[in-house]
């Protein structure tokens, strides 16, 4: 897996997503300093409203899960997993880490 270095996690805003175009990739970056993980990073890309919009969503708590909700359609994505709650759709993830301040999304080779 290969670290790429995205923002400074003071360029993140508590509870809110960013976007960011990561070696091609356009993800939703999410700082949850509540959770244990506190950085997620999925894709953007709503499936059922089709647009990169997911980074736009509202960051919340559902069923022990922390979540986005679409602004779209308002379905419901868990942060860890990118599995909708409430149908059968999912969105990709990707590994992160705070090292330094700095936050990174792992990338496979």
């Amino acid at each position: 897996m290969q670290w790429t270095k995205v923002c400074e996690k003071s360029d993140l805003i508590a509870g809110a997503g960013v976007a960011a175009l990561v070696q091609g990739n356009q993800l939703a970056l999410f700082y949850v300093p509540q959770s244990e993980q506190q950085v997620f990073a999925l894709s953007n890309w709503d499936p059922a409203g089709k647009a990169n919009v997911l980074s736009r969503g509202i960051v919340g708590h559902l069923g022990g899960q922390w979540v986005v909700a679409s602004p779209l359609y308002k379905q419901h994505f868990a942060l860890e997993t990118g599995l909708c709650m409430e149908e059968s759709l999912n969105v990709s993830t990707w590994q992160t880490k705070v090292e330094d301040d700095g936050i990174y999304v792992g990338v496979m080779n």
